[in-house]
C-alpha cells in the first residue's frame, strides 16, 4: 500500500510543476516601470519570462539571483524577464532592490491587477510565455531545484 503523505506530496509537485495544459493568450498589461513602460503586447515574437514577486516574500531573494543569472546567460532578443513587484508602496520594493538588485525589467502593480489577471494565487510565481505570447508553462513558489528545468523549458521556446 502506497503512503498517504507520499502520494500528497507527489500530487503536490506535479501540480506546481505542471505545465499549461492548451496554451492561452497571456493576460496582456502596460505595467510603469523605473522610467520606462512595460507593454507585454510590443514583446510579441521574444521568449517573455514573468515573475510576480514582493518585497516581504523569502523565496524571492533567491529567485532574483537566478533570474540575474538567466538575463547574463540568454541575450535579451531571445529572453526578455519582467519581474512585476506586487508591493503598495514602491519604496519597499526599492530597499529590496538595494540589497538584491536585479539585472532584468522591473514592473510594478501596486493595485494586484495584472496579478488578478494571472490568477496569481502564491509569492513569487511566474509564467512562461512563447513567441506566440502563449503562456505555456506556470510555476508557483521558488525553490533552486525546479531552477534546472524551467531553464531547458526557455532554451527549448527560444530556439
Amino acid at each position: 500500500m502506497l503512503n498517504h503523505k507520499f502520494i500528497a506530496t507527489f500530487a503536490t509537485i506535479l501540480l506546481l510543476l505542471s505545465p499549461v495544459s492548451n496554451a492561452q493568450k497571456a493576460p496582456v498589461f502596460s505595467l510603469p516601470g523605473d522610467g520606462v513602460t512595460h507593454d507585454l503586447t510590443k514583446l510579441k515574437g521574444k521568449v517573455v519570462y514573468i515573475d510576480f514577486w514582493a518585497s516581504w516574500c523569502v523565496p524571492c531573494r533567491k529567485s532574483f539571483p537566478w533570474m540575474n543569472d538567466m538575463r547574463n546567460r540568454y541575450d535579451r532578443k531571445d529572453l526578455q524577464i519582467i519581474a512585476i513587484n506586487l508591493d503598495s508602496d514602491r519604496d519597499e520594493a526599492r530597499k529590496f532592490l538595494d540589497k538584491i538588485p536585479a539585472n532584468f525589467d522591473i514592473a510594478y502593480d501596486p493595485d494586484g491587477e495584472v496579478a488578478a489577471k494571472y490568477d496569481l494565487q502564491v509569492m513569487p510565481s511566474s509564467y512562461l510565455i512563447n513567441k506566440n505570447g502563449e503562456v505555456v508553462f506556470a510555476h508557483k513558489g521558488f525553490r533552486e531545484g525546479d531552477t534546472a528545468e524551467i531553464e531547458a523549458k526557455i532554451q527549448k521556446l527560444i530556439r
